[in-house]
C-alpha cells in the first residue's frame, strides 16, 4: 500500500510517498480502508520533532512510528476475530492518536479506540478531521471552559480548524461569539455564526475595553498575560498549545486569581472518555448544528505541499488528503 512517511525530523522535504506492506488486524483490531485523512498543525510540529522535549515520546533520532496523520475516515476491509462493534463495509471515522499512520491507503485500529460509526450523509472529508478540530474545541469549550448559555466567548484564530468549530459549539450552547481573525476571513468567521468579528490587522482586542467569561486561543498565539485584563471577574483563558509561560500561570492561577488559565492535553485522554465526546459531537453533526469547514484537498502525493500550506499558519478550517 501507499503511505506518507517521515524519513527525519524537519521541512516539509522529509516527506516521502513510499509503498509499504498493507497492515494485517489483530484479533481486536479493525482493518480501515482510509478515503480521506486529515493533515493539521500538530501533524507539522510532529514533522519537526517540536517542541523538543515530544521527541522522548516520538524518538530521539528519527520518528519510532514514522507513518504521518492521526484523523481518518474510510471504510471497515476487515475484522480481527475479537472484534464486535465493527463489520467489514462499516463506514467509520476516528482519530489513531500516538499510533499515527492515518495518512496511508489502509490502517489498523482497536475497536475500543477512538473510531466510531459514520453519521449519516456526513462525507468522508467532512469526518476526518473532526478528531483533530471539532473535538479536541468541544472539550476544551464546553467541558474545561464551561461555557454556558449568555455568556461571552472570545476565540482567537477564529478561521482555523479549532476556531471555525469552537464557534458553532459555542453558539449551540447559547453564547455570544466574538471571534479574531485577518481581514481575509471576517465573512467566513461570520457566517460561522460569530456575533462580533475583530481584525487584528487593524485592532488588537485587548485595548478595545471589552471583556470575556472566556477567551479560547485555539491557535496559541497569545498568552494569559496578555489577554487577563480582557476576562471577566471569574473569567477562563483556555489554549491547546502548552508553553513554559503558560503552565506556570496555570499553577499559578489556579491557587491565587479568580482569573484562570487552562490547559488540557485532549489527545491523551482515556479512548473511553474521548468516545463519549465524540458521540454527543456526532449528535450534533448529524442535527446540523455543527459542520465541518474544508479548506483545501490534497492527494497522498500532494502531502508535502499539504504540509507546506499548513506550515504557512493562513489556513481556513481543515486540510484533508483524499485517498
Amino acid at each position: 500500500m501507499k503511505a506518507i512517511l517521515f524519513t527525519q525530523y524537519g521541512s516539509p522535504d522529509v516527506i516521502k510517498l513510499k509503498e509499504i506492506d498493507k497492515p494485517i488486524p489483530k484479533d481486536n483490531e479493525v482493518l480501515v480502508s482510509v478515503h480521506a485523512s486529515s493533515v493539521t498543525t500538530a501533524d507539522s510540529m510532529i514533522r519537526q520533532g517540536r517542541p523538543c522535549y515530544g521527541r522522548l515520546f516520538l524518538g530521539i533520532r528519527k520518528h519510532k512510528k514514522p507513518i504521518a496523520g492521526t484523523g481518518f475516515s474510510g471504510v471497515v476491509e476487515a475484522t480481527g476475530k475479537a472484534v464486535t462493534q465493527f463489520k467489514n463495509g462499516d463506514s467509520v471515522f476516528g482519530e489513531t492518536g500516538m499510533e499515527f499512520s492515518a495518512n496511508a491507503e489502509f490502517l489498523c485500529i482497536a475497536e475500543d479506540a477512538v473510531i466510531t460509526h459514520l453519521v449519516d450523509d456526513m462525507r468522508h472529508e467532512e469526518a476526518a478531521p473532526v478528531c483533530d478540530g471539532a473535538l479536541t474545541s468541544y472539550a476544551f469549550v464546553k467541558e474545561i471552559g464551561k461555557l454556558k448559555s449568555g455568556q461571552s466567548l472570545l476565540i482567537i484564530g477564529a478561521s482555523g480548524s479549532l476556531g471555525s468549530a469552537a464557534i458553532q459549539i459555542a453558539k449551540h450552547l447559547g453564547a455570544e461569539v466574538t471571534g479574531v481573525c485577518s481581514t481575509v476571513n471576517l465573512e467566513r468567521v461570520t457566517s460561522l455564526g460569530a456575533d462580533h468579528v475583530i481584525d487584528y490587522l487593524d485592532k488588537d482586542f485587548t485595548g478595545l475595553g471589552q471583556t470575556y467569561d472566556v477567551i479560547y486561543d485555539a491557535v496559541g498565539k497569545s498568552s494569559y498575560f496578555s489577554c487577563k485584563k480582557s476576562l471577566k471577574g471569574n473569567g477562563v483563558y483556555l489554549s491547546p498549545v502548552l508553553s513554559f509561560s503558560l503552565l506556570v500561570r496555570m499553577m499559578w492561577t489556579a491557587n491565587f486569581s479568580h482569573k484562570k488559565a487552562k490547559f488540557s492535553a485532549i489527545g491523551v485522554r482515556p479512548a473511553s472518555e474521548l468516545r463519549r465526546l465524540l458521540d454527543e459531537l456526532k449528535g450534533l453533526f448529524k442535527a446540523g448544528k455543527i459542520t465541518s469547514v474544508i479548506d483545501r484537498r490534497y492527494t497522498l502525493e500532494q502531502a508535502a505541499e499539504a504540509h507546506k500550506y499548513v506550515d504557512t499558519g493562513h489556513k481556513k478550517g481543515n486540510v484533508v488528503i483524499m485517498i
